[in-house]
């Protein structure tokens, strides 16, 4: 799986309440058993909400982290990671979460995102040699446009290529093989995970072109999305860093993370520890109000590529130490779904 950390908060529901029926002298206790839980009234069905003792509690131990892809209202798929029960079937569970139902959109809605498979879908799934093939029932044909069609085509893919068993993805729809779908998706051939959040690109050539995966605020400020961007340089850290340096498009609904006048003064690497050394301007995001985020889009930006295992932040050539608040490197910030890289980031 993923280099991926979870932070699962359950609450727990176990209240109990006794109830006293008072009529002229006759008093009447009746105290309810113990095994049963009476709770207040929540905005999600009660049946959503576990109900866990301390020898039935979550554990890591019986938990395992999973990467799930869903939408959000720019058009954005943005991975989230997910603690669920370990199972021999994580891949087809993965996917699951992902079908529009009461339970999975609640969950998706607490990150301000949605699911991405129509209501009522259900799938087949089979993985070997590096390769997955997922049939996705006649429900998945229903979806209301061609931007839902890709947005379903693709979260699929980039959810199963988290999986180190597989490369590649080829889809059926209702056991059989399409080339198109209702809107004209294309589905002839196989997917592989890359250029997730594509950028257009304003030129007829393509020569000379690389691309690399670029972490931006969403306009909220709540997660950070990832964007794929054409680039006419090497495809290293150094260009990632001027990129991301220089913002999201000014029509993509995302924020940037720096400054425009923040500037790159060098990168360097040694022994799988790479130090991005900024200009003073630098300061003004890691220390602002969305500080957290300049930092967490600095790290994840730089973690892509091969080799690196840390990664260091200078000021003008000296050594920055971050913020209390940003030693934590999640990338979403609620209470039930965050993920980040362990031990990437320098803190010490």
């Amino acid at each position: 799986m993923t280099k991926t950390k979870w932070k699962l908060n359950i609450r727990r529901v176990d209240v109990e309440r006794m109830l006293i029926l008072c009529a002229s002298a006759l008093v009447v206790a009746l105290a309810l058993n113990q095994d049963q839980a009476i709770t207040t009234q929540y905005e999600e069905p009660l049946d959503q909400i576990p109900v866990l003792s301390d020898t039935t509690r979550l554990s890591s131990a019986q938990t395992q982290a999973t990467v799930v892809y869903y939408q959000d209202g720019e058009g954005y798929l943005v991975p989230v990671t997910r603690q669920i029960d370990k199972t021999d079937g994580v891949a087809k569970a993965t996917l699951s979460l992902m079908v529009a139902s009461g339970a999975n959109d609640l969950a998706a809605a607490r990150l301000g995102l949605k699911t991405t498979i129509p209501e009522g879908t259900t799938l087949d799934l089979n993985i070997a040699d590096g390769k997955a093939r997922v049939d996705l029932s006649k429900e998945a044909l229903s979806c209301q446009n061609a931007e839902q069609e890709m947005l379903m085509v693709h979260s699929v893919a980039q959810t199963l290529c988290e999986f180190d068993s597989v490369q590649e993805v080829s889809f059926l729809f209702d056991g059989q093989k399409r080339s198109k779908l209702t809107y004209g998706t294309d589905v002839s051939g196989v997917f592989t995970g890359q250029n997730l959040n594509l950028e257009s690109v304003e030129t007829l050539s393509s020569a000379g072109a690389n691309t690399v995966q670029l972490y931006f605020p969403s306009a909220t400020g709540r997660m950070l999305v990832p964007v794929t961007r054409t680039v006419f340089s090497d495809a290293d850290i150094t260009t990632a860093m001027l990129e991301l340096a220089k913002g999201p498009r000014a029509d993509s609904g995302l924020s940037s993370p720096l400054p425009k006048d923040c500037g790159l003064l060098g990168v360097s690497m040694k022994n799988g520890v790479v130090t991005i050394n900024f200009t003073k301007e630098f300061m003004a995001a890691a220390e602002g109000e969305n500080g957290v985020q300049a930092l967490r889009a600095v790290l994840f930006t730089a973690a892509q590529f091969p080799g690196v295992k840390q990664v260091k932040i200078a000021v003008e050539g000296k050594e920055y130490q971050p913020p209390e608040q940003a030693q934590s490197t999640f990338l979403n910030q609620d209470t039930d779904i965050m993920t980040y890289y362990p031990g990437v980031i320098e803190m010490d």
